[in-house]
């Protein structure tokens, strides 16, 4: 059992940080103060071919696996980066694994290599107010008039819609008073972000400036039956191959996330000098830097586990749950204790730690709650009645 990356995958990590150099602390800072895209990163990435990791390499990517994506996506966010540029290219990284799994050879031509290539972005419309985890429960619908469906509904929390020229879109198509089971009826679209037909209002919101957040308001959005994935009424089961890959990808950008708030927080104990001696000398500084770190060391593990499960094609549902909600946790524990170990400084935006705490709320809450995730668990590993 070889816990270490091949050569190939720390060459991966290696060349993530470097191109991460480039957007240095100012520039993090600095789209955090503005709230815009960091466009410039994004097409930096995509100019030498990253958000094509995962993808095929009949379609223009790099035909790697989850794993090589989540080391990727883990140093993005540990280069200090944060969810900020984690955010910026989640999506177009795993985004579209149902239409790679379920999307005829003509979509997946048209669909894919202008996604890898950059020269379009993908939000992900699934998430509604009145539903939230309860995805059976979706209201907006899309209804058949000859060659195409017309889409009517709402969506919350959609990340990147303000800049997105595509969307990843769960919709009904079968009422649900009309389908025997209610993961029926669903039906997965990726067509055109059609601002005429498609209202969308960012939410201002606590951190991750630099990504927008949306509710959508959907009009008559007018979707060729072309852009229909797979077969109709079985979106919810193409959604679900890409759960567990969501879960490792956040997971490992928490990771990345927690790891830069302790380098940091080491950093300035060793050198904040008070009362005539570092601060790092005393074990109450020293003590909650250790326990971060093995906090993240252990979620780490957990994660590129069920990485290397799903790449595999064994059944990770538990692990890539279980790795989300620990890194999740690790990374906020370490963010807060980089804060309390700057002092007063860490409540300065100079410092970069508060930013990370603000960020690190994200992995805890999204794509799916503590909670949940133990529910979860308890169902299926630990054989316990249904929960939710």
């Amino acid at each position: 059992m070889d816990f270490s990356f091949n050569e190939q995958q720390q060459q991966i990590r290696d060349v993530a940080f470097k191109l991460c150099a480039r957007f240095g602390d100012d520039y993090w800072l600095a789209k955090d103060r503005e709230g815009s895209f960091p466009e410039e990163f994004y097409r930096a990435v995509a100019a030498e071919g990253w958000l094509g990791i995962a993808m095929p390499e009949a379609y223009g990517g790099a035909g790697l696996g989850i794993l090589e994506a989540a080391i990727f996506m883990q140093a993005v966010a540990e280069s200090g980066a944060g969810m900020s540029g984690a955010s910026a290219l989640h999506l177009n990284i795993f985004g579209l694994n149902p239409v790679v799994v379920f999307g005829s050879d003509a979509q997946k031509a048209r669909m894919l290599p202008p996604l890898i290539e950059g020269k379009e972005k993908a939000c992900f419309a699934v998430t509604e107010p009145d539903a939230g985890l309860n995805t059976t429960e979706l209201k907006t619908y899309a209804e058949k008039q000859g060659d195409r469906y017309i889409v009517r509904g709402q969506k919350i929390w959609i990340s990147t819609a303000q800049v997105a020229t595509k969307m990843l879109l769960l919709a009904r198509t079968t009422p649900l008073d009309k389908v025997k089971k209610k993961t029926e009826g669903l039906s997965l679209f990726y067509t055109n972000f059609d601002r005429a037909k498609v209202t969308a209002h960012e939410i201002p919101k606590m951190g991750r400036a630099a990504v927008d957040s949306n509710v959508l308001f959907f009009d008559g959005l007018e979707v060729p039956k072309d852009d229909l994935i797979g077969e109709e009424g079985a979106g919810f089961k193409q959604i679900l191959h890409g759960l567990n890959p969501e879960r490792v990808l956040v997971a490992a950008e928490a990771v990345g996330l927690g790891r830069v708030a302790l380098k940091r927080a080491s950093d300035y104990a060793r050198e904040r000098s008070v009362f005539g001696r570092p601060i790092g000398k005393n074990q109450a500084i020293q003590h909650p830097l250790a326990k971060a770190w093995a906090e993240l060391e252990a979620a780490d593990l957990m994660t590129f586990k069920a990485a290397s499960l799903y790449d595999k094609g064994i059944e990770c549902g538990a692990e890539a749950n279980a790795a989300k909600y620990l890194a999740g946790e690790a990374a906020y524990h370490a963010c807060e204790t980089a804060v309390l170990t700057h002092g007063g400084m860490g409540y300065a935006k100079e410092y970069h730690v508060e930013r990370y705490l603000r960020e690190s709320w994200i992995p805890r809450i999204a794509p799916v709650s503590m909670q949940l995730i133990l529910s979860f668990i308890a169902e299926k590993v630990l054989d316990q009645p249904k929960s939710y």
